[in-house]
């Protein structure tokens, strides 16, 4: 392990609630409102640790261990990691795949546990869960295969760090505009999902969590701000032009475009609606068809 990988899993950990206060100030200021205090993410989650959870008699062990499988599987995906062009803690050729795995087992146990309530609210939220999953994944991992080869490397931070590589070849724009649809998706982002709704015909993240409660929802809520800054590490570390030798000179330029990418997704939920659910799958899929054409475009 590398010491400024190990800098840049203490910054996730201290910041990634943050993340979602950037988003959220940002769209505050377009709707001419003052927005929540900067801190309120971190208060939320103290004050749900200090709560006890209530269990149903119809759940099982499974409901139990889905916040604590699902928080565990970020916290491993992390150290995979890297933020701008400092390397990850733990690197090594195909660790790329793993990271998708990680993030995949994060969501199968959020699903079942959802499953396992009995709820048929629950379980509509976990079947489209699963089918936007389905269609985003495959962006997503074929937008790493055209960047793995465009790089040389099948790792994450060999990747991120190839820098003038990667930006020389053309297809990296279309990886990049794939990637922040996906990013938009996983994390359950307008056009999506609407995180501030709670409409039964519109939900579909939240919606699988509404029986957690204390310091099970508390882990689910730093898990899903983890999740969120680890989509958006891998996306600012491929765009960031920074690459220096000096850590802080990284570390830095890492959380000034972790901050821009929550702007933009501020501006993003700001200036658009939630698509209609029928419309999401062509969002999914024309982003798989730019992953594709980035393959294609690799392999000439």
């Amino acid at each position: 392990m590398n010491l400024p990988g190990l800098y840049n899993v203490l910054v996730a950990l201290l910041f990634c609630p943050l993340l979602l206060s950037i988003i959220n100030r940002t769209k505050a200021f377009f709707a001419g409102r003052a927005g929540q205090p900067w801190l309120q993410p971190y208060r939320d989650i103290g004050k749900l640790l200090r709560k006890g959870a209530v269990y149903s008699r119809t759940t099982s062990w499974v409901f139990r261990a889905g916040p604590m499988v699902g928080l565990a599987a970020a916290l491993a995906a992390l150290v995979l990691v890297p933020l701008g062009a400092n390397g990850a803690p733990l690197s090594f050729s195909g660790d790329l795949i793993l990271f998708a795995y990680l993030l995949g087992l994060m969501r199968f146990f959020t699903v079942i546990a959802a499953l396992d309530t009995g709820s048929a609210f629950e379980g509509m939220g976990a079947s489209r869960e699963v089918f936007f999953s389905a269609l985003a994944e495959p962006a997503f991992l074929l937008g790493l295969t055209a960047l793995a080869h465009a790089a040389g490397t099948f790792s994450l931070s060999e990747l991120t760090g190839a820098g003038s590589r990667v930006w020389a070849r053309p297809e990296s724009v279309l990886v990049i505009a794939a990637f922040f649809v996906t990013f938009l998706c996983e994390n359950a982002r307008i056009p999506f999902d609407d995180p501030n709704t709670h409409l039964e015909l519109t939900m579909i993240h939240e919606v699988m969590v509404l029986d957690h409660g204390g310091v099970d929802f508390a882990y689910v809520l730093y898990g899903a701000a983890l999740k969120l800054w680890l989509l958006g590490a891998v996306l600012v570390s491929v765009v960031l032009p920074v690459r220096s030798e000096l850590s802080w000179v990284n570390i830095g330029s890492g959380l000034l475009g972790m901050a821009l990418l929550g702007v933009l997704v501020g501006i993003v939920e700001s200036t658009m609606a939630r698509s209609r659910l029928l419309r999401v799958p062509y969002l999914l899929v024309g982003a798989s068809v730019l992953s594709v054409l980035a393959v294609i475009l690799g392999l000439r």
